[in-house]
């Protein structure tokens, strides 16, 4: 318990210095200082507002008590106030437990088609339009930075940029960092004439975009860039001009590429940001991966058989082979209806720390 006053104690200290920065005009000159700072202050208030809450609970109950010596009614009161007090005691202590740090981060996520020729193309699609649709419904800001479309409409890759307008302690990562693996969909693919259900899979690649990513030194002669001509929509430049951007990391072969802003400067520079947070990511992940603790929850290849999820569309099941989850409302989640399962997962995640601590 003497931990847990010591706590928040700190972030008591913390709140109230950040407080004081947002209230000094001078601050908001840097706009990315600015952001920084409200995104601190947004996931420190979860832990002040119910610290306080549960301060006011225990005088409430303790005042209680001391009625209810006089009046009879006062007892049921400080029933319910103990409830309330034990129930205030347990979000706190989950509020101040170790959490991933990059859970208020925004992120960046990657939609590849893998076996299955154009019938994954098409899945890639459909998961890509579920993710929007998703985003849509929480208001985040979601931009695609790269698409490359197969023959029938489909995606052969995607990648978008997923931000929360305003910080929030929980953001974007919090809830999409358990998508990143092997999806896979059993159905009638509409190239099949012979109404027979086919297997085919496509990968999700999720990576965290801190506000700030930490220094990382790229030699310029690690690096190829090379420009293209956009396809996508960016304006009257757009098939005129070579402004779209990829940018190759050589010792690794890892590629980024950027064709969503107007010109091929800003594209590069969009690149590069997005190039930086993997390469954080990765290291990141490299080093976890050598602790007692690490894992690596994304799979590098897409294969069939390593697999996080299956969508089941004669059967309109969605299975999340982790945690045993299981629901026959396939057709609203590709709608966007993911919150039931999203929240599954974050709960599962959350019993696994507090298991592990």
């Amino acid at each position: 318990m003497a931990t847990a006053v010591s706590a928040v104690d700190d972030v008591l200290s913390e709140y109230a210095g950040l407080e004081a920065q947002l209230a000094d005009p001078e601050l908001h000159n840097d706009q990315a200082a600015a952001r920084r700072v409200a995104k601190r202050f947004a996931e420190l208030g979860p832990v002040v507002k119910c610290y306080r809450e549960l301060q006011q609970a225990q005088d409430d109950l303790e005042a209680a008590r001391e009625l209810a010596d006089e009046d009879a009614s006062f007892k049921e009161e400080a029933v319910r106030l103990e409830l309330v007090v034990a129930s205030l005691e347990e979000q706190l202590t989950d509020l101040l437990a170790p959490r991933d740090p990059h859970d208020g981060d925004d992120i960046v996520l990657e939609v590849k088609s893998g076996e299955g020729g154009e019938e994954s193309a098409l899945f890639a699609a459909d998961l890509a339009r579920m993710y929007t649709k998703y985003f849509d419904k929480l208001g985040w800001r979601v931009e695609v930075l790269d698409a490359t479309e197969s023959d029938m409409g489909g995606y052969k890759d995607i990648s978008m940029s997923v931000k929360t307008r305003e910080p929030s302690r929980d953001g974007v990562w919090s809830k999409m960092k358990f998508e990143g693996g092997v999806h896979r969909v059993q159905r009638v693919p509409v190239t099949e004439s012979q109404g027979r259900i086919h297997t085919s899979a496509a990968g999700v690649f999720v990576f965290p975009e801190p506000e700030e990513v930490e220094e990382i030194e790229i030699d310029e002669k690690d690096i190829r860039i090379d420009v293209y001509r956009s396809s996508g929509k960016g304006g009257q430049g757009v098939n005129t001009t070579d402004s779209a951007v990829r940018i190759t990391y050589l010792p690794t072969g890892l590629i980024v590429t950027c064709q969503n802003e107007r010109s091929q400067l800003q594209n590069k520079i969009r690149a590069m940001q997005v190039l930086k947070a993997r390469l954080q990511a990765i290291r990141e992940e490299e080093a976890a991966a050598e602790s007692a603790s690490g894992r690596t929850d994304q799979v590098r290849t897409v294969d069939r058989s390593e697999r996080i999820r299956t969508y089941n569309f004669p059967e309109n099941r969605i299975t999340d082979h982790r945690i045993g989850y299981k629901a026959h409302n396939l057709d609203q989640v590709l709608d966007g209806d993911m919150g039931e399962l999203i929240d599954a997962l974050v709960e599962a995640d959350r019993k696994a720390r507090i298991e592990a601590e």
